[in-house]
């Protein structure tokens, strides 16, 4: 079951990949194109929908990782926990990304307005990532529990040993 989480997280890990690379450069181009007003927009646009992407990129690496521990019976343990955080930041940090974009966008386009599909496609993003970052921060409640639950498990084995 592993590797076949493993062959999706690759295959997202390229689909974001294509969306920075040529999807987002294309729809840029498309619309400073269609919308000569917007033209002086592109280039930090482009940078910064480029850049919410990367976090998501830091998630997938963190599930990678957290699957490898899975594959050594080691998922319970604290290095467990930089990955966690990890994906908990980066998620946080796409939402943010993603709001600022967002806000950005707004201010700079006043004069003759955004197009209704950027922002609602802003703010699904937001939405997406900070769902995320709140689900792993409930999951991390559990590796919390979990964790001690091991620790309290052996530390009463190597107490009932004792009595031994």
């Amino acid at each position: 079951m592993t590797r076949l989480l493993r062959l999706v997280i690759v295959v997202l890990l390229l689909g974001t990949l294509l969306v920075q690379l040529v999807v987002l450069p294309e729809l840029s181009a498309g619309v400073a194109s269609a919308y000569p007003e917007t033209a002086r927009l592109r280039a930090p646009t482009l940078a910064w929908a480029v850049a919410v992407l990367v976090p998501a990129q830091m998630v997938l690496v963190g599930i990678w990782q957290l699957l490898g521990l899975v594959g050594r019976d080691a998922v319970f343990s604290l290095g467990a926990f930089r990955w966690v955080d990890l994906m908990i930041w980066a998620s946080a940090g796409s939402c943010v990304l993603a709001l600022g974009l967002l806000g950005w966008l707004t201010v700079q386009t006043l004069d003759y307005g955004m197009q209704p599909g950027i922002g609602l496609a802003l703010i699904g993003c937001a939405v997406l990532a900070g769902g995320v970052a709140l689900l792993v921060a409930v999951l991390r409640g559990l590796l919390v529990k979990a964790v001690g639950w091991k620790g309290e498990a052996t530390a009463l084995r190597a107490e009932l040993d004792e009595v031994i």
